[in-house]
């Protein structure tokens, strides 16, 4: 077992300093994906991944891996990491907590002068937030093989900028993306450290959580076309109004995910755009969001299934047409049962009570796992909030889940 011990203090301060990377004003942290400060945050990564002697590399679409090279290079690495881009006004942990994490336990392993035979490899993945192309996980998703050059270029942002475009700019060799992908084999295993983003830790008191599914998401957007009239000469028995048809299908969503056979069946609708959006016009035309996420893919998929269903039904009684543009239709993903035990071994071995669960939130692991076998670490999140200012997890609980993480990423090294 290793006595090396994590610095909840190293932890702060690498926290903090990619903090000050951030563009929100309003007292948040936001960093999209290949903005000025992502890009500064970027730079710091690589540079702290140097400064501790690793061996740092990025593919064509930005992941960036810092590498701990062991005595047998030639045999397939361990990997750990995760993200550094934000959602808009949200917490300074989320993702970046999994490479701090993956920094210090590299730092311990180091000081430990214990022997390996495999590399470790530190990854920070490219935008796992949707942010700003809409999709989340691009980096991964592309490692995956789920991402090609050419599905690239039907993402753009808010400028009409594609992925391959942004790319390009910034110096990334596009003729190299088909290089990214990996395949099964070739990565011995993957363990990330993510705060939970949940209740489910602190309401159990428990320290660590150890992720035995990552729950998938499956997100469209739809659009609802109806006919925009005057508000004041249109009888209500006369409307096609495009909002509350938005509406009915929204609270259809919401009783089908209440009465889901699968516990951990969750549903949202999270932008609506309603034009022309004036108080006496009715609403011609919506555009809004459906994000379904499950542990189980039938359940999910059955959801999906009766809300078409609705959605015909409606069309039909309220004279409007919807069409659902599928974005993702994500496979949830199991841990590994082998990668499982030496985490709870590690926490069995340090007296520290654990809890296995289920991730609801879709994470880099979840696409790693097309071609790795991977786990997860969970630490508490203060009141089970994130995507928001007041994310909050305490560096000493990030420090002992990094210890888990460190004695993990050896034995698999060792093996």
């Amino acid at each position: 077992m290793l006595t090396q011990r994590a610095s909840a203090n190293r932890i702060r301060d690498r926290l903090e300093k990619l903090n000050t990377y951030n563009s929100d004003t309003a007292g948040g942290t936001t960093r999209v994906l290949f903005t000025p400060p992502e890009l500064e945050a970027r730079k710091y990564i690589k540079e702290e991944m140097a400064a501790l002697g690793l061996a740092v590399r990025e593919d064509a679409i930005g992941n960036i891996f810092g590498t701990f090279v062991g005595s047998r290079p030639d045999l397939p690495p361990v990997w750990t990491g995760s993200h550094i881009d934000t959602v808009l006004h949200a917490g300074m942990f989320d993702g970046m907590a999994g490479v701090v994490a993956g920094l210090e336990a590299v730092r311990m392993i180091q000081a430990s002068g214990a022997p390996r035979q495999r590399s470790i490899e530190v990854v920070v993945y490219t935008s796992e937030e949707p942010t700003r192309f809409g999709l989340g996980c691009l980096g991964s998703r592309a490692l995956a093989g789920e991402l090609t050059l050419e599905q690239a270029y039907a993402l753009t942002d808010e400028t009409g900028k594609s992925l391959p475009q942004v790319l390009e700019e910034l110096g990334y060799d596009l003729t190299r993306f088909a290089e990214i992908p990996i395949s099964e084999g070739k990565v011995y295993g993957a363990v990330e450290l993510h705060i939970e983003q949940g209740a489910v830790l602190e309401s159990l008191d428990l320290p660590v959580g150890i992720v035995h599914t990552i729950s998938a998401p499956t997100n469209f957007l739809v659009t609802v076309t109806g006919q925009q009239r005057h508000a004041g000469s249109t009888p209500m028995h006369l409307r096609q109004d495009a909002f509350l048809a938005c509406c009915e299908i929204a609270l259809e969503l919401e009783r089908l995910a209440k009465e889901s056979a699968s516990v951990d069946t969750v549903a949202t609708v999270g932008k609506v755009e309603v034009l022309p959006g004036s108080s006496n016009v009715i609403s011609g035309h919506v555009q809004f969001t459906i994000d379904i996420r499950d542990s189980d893919y039938d359940s999910k998929s059955l959801l999906v299934r009766d809300l078409q269903q609705f959605i015909l039904q409606l069309e039909a009684a309220r004279g409007v047409k919807v069409s659902l543009e599928l974005i993702n239709d994500d496979l949830p993903t199991r841990s590994d049962e082998g990668i499982v035990a030496l985490l709870e071994a590690a926490c069995q071995q340090r007296q520290i009570p654990y809890h296995k669960m289920v991730s609801g939130a879709f994470h880099d692991s979840m696409l790693v796992g097309r071609f790795a076998p991977i786990a997860m670490i969970f630490v508490p999140s203060k009141d089970g909030i994130s995507h928001s200012p007041e994310e909050y997890t305490d560096c000493g609980d990030i420090a002992l889940g990094t210890d888990i993480l460190a004695e993990t990423l050896l034995r698999l090294a060792q093996q």
